[in-house]
């Protein structure tokens, strides 16, 4: 993952994170053992790794509130205009020609579908298919839900930054997040004793459970105000900024710690404490483990792998579609009779899956960021885009 600056010419490399590849990297991991350990026939030791694997998407909101705060304030601190549809655009082929064409593969071929039935199309093409979810009736390419809050946040949190420069009361933003913070903790502990709870002794509790705290937006707010919080940090408070870029290993060390402690607070996070006090503390470790990884100081911002940079440059394409190649790819090899539980699968689907995330980069995603940045070239104006 990289920060690029668009200058009137080309866009150049500012700076490699190398980072935040690696955390790139972890995230779609933990996220592809959750759902295999989860969804599909698997080697026990699978399942006793996966357990911890949905936190991935926490990363990637972590990940994606940094990167995504960090270019519109960069704009702040320059006094320059933040644009709205430049923003937007650089969103737009960054993220929805992939999601379009893997849309279509479901939509179109029923064989690729994981699960039961799809959500009404409309859904996923507003990007509210989170919002009242039925994993039961609607289960196939609910992994979308995360993608619905990020776009949902790539639509609010500029329009919210304008706001506050309009109103000059950019200074006083952290009251906002804290706010938003406090928000996202309440509203949880609301519709868990009025919407959840009193489903407690049903056979379909965890069916009302991820309806109204695993997907809705609400609930999931504190990953992205985590990397907000940073980037507002490293852009706003040098000196904070200083202090912290002493102690990158130190950071690293506290970030394991505290998702040592969710881990085992969150050993069925279905249950109270965790998804009131879970989901904040497992944000708050990954926000710390960004923060490590960004700090000149930390192994993990020295530490170069082009193995994570990979992985990392792939996880958008394998997060939307490894699930729908793992179905496919052990219907299709059972066939041979190579057993859908067994290692041998399991490899196999760590294959194709990396290998259709690799085409879906190559003839998707690489063809529309040229297309971005030509784009953004033509308009003469210099642009800072996440790539």
């Amino acid at each position: 993952m990289m920060i690029q600056q668009q200058g009137l010419d080309r866009p150049h490399t500012v700076q490699r994170l190398f980072g935040l590849d690696h955390l790139r990297a972890v995230a779609i991991i933990l996220v592809f053992f959750y759902h295999y350990g989860g969804l599909f026939p698997h080697p026990e030791w699978v399942h006793n790794i996966s357990r911890f694997g949905w936190t991935g998407v926490d990363l990637f909101f972590v990940l994606s509130g940094y990167l995504i705060a960090s270019q519109l304030f960069a704009k702040i601190a320059q006094e320059k205009k933040i644009s709205f549809n430049t923003f937007f655009l650089n969103r737009f082929f960054r993220i929805i020609p992939a999601y379009l064409v893997v849309l279509t593969l479901y939509f179109l071929f029923p064989s690729f579908r994981e699960r039961e039935a799809l959500a009404p199309m409309w859904k996923y093409l507003t990007f509210t298919q989170n919002l009242g979810l039925d994993a039961v009736d609607h289960g196939t390419f609910s992994h979308a839900w995360s993608l619905c809050i990020e776009e949902q946040f790539y639509f609010l949190f500029p329009l919210m930054l304008i706001a506050l420069v309009y109103l000059k009361a950019i200074k006083r933003s952290y009251i906002l997040l804290l706010l938003l913070f406090l928000f996202g903790f309440i509203v949880r502990l609301y519709t868990w004793h009025t919407l959840v709870a009193p489903f407690a002794e049903n056979d379909d509790f965890w069916q009302h459970w991820s309806k109204w705290i695993y997907y809705p937006t609400y609930s999931r707010l504190d990953g992205l105000l985590m990397g907000v919080s940073i980037a507002a940090i490293f852009q706003f408070r040098p000196a904070w900024k200083e202090k912290l870029q002493q102690y990158g290993n130190g950071l690293l060390l506290a970030s394991l710690l505290a998702l040592t402690a969710a881990y085992f607070l969150c050993a069925d996070e279905q249950t109270f404490s965790a998804s009131i006090f879970g989901f904040p503390l497992v944000d708050f470790g990954y926000g710390l483990m960004v923060l490590s990884a960004i700090c000149p100081t930390g192994v993990l911002y020295k530490f170069k792998s082009g193995a994570t940079a990979n992985i990392a440059m792939l996880s958008y394409g394998a997060y939307l579609i490894h699930k729908t190649v793992i179905h496919v790819t052990q219907e299709q090899f059972s066939k041979l009779h190579i057993e859908k539980d067994g290692n041998f699968m399991f490899l196999i689907c760590i294959i194709t899956s990396l290998s259709a995330a690799w085409v879906l980069n190559k003839i998707i995603e690489k063809p529309f960021l040229q297309w971005r940045d030509k784009i953004l070239r033509s308009r003469q104006k210099p642009e800072i885009a996440v790539a």
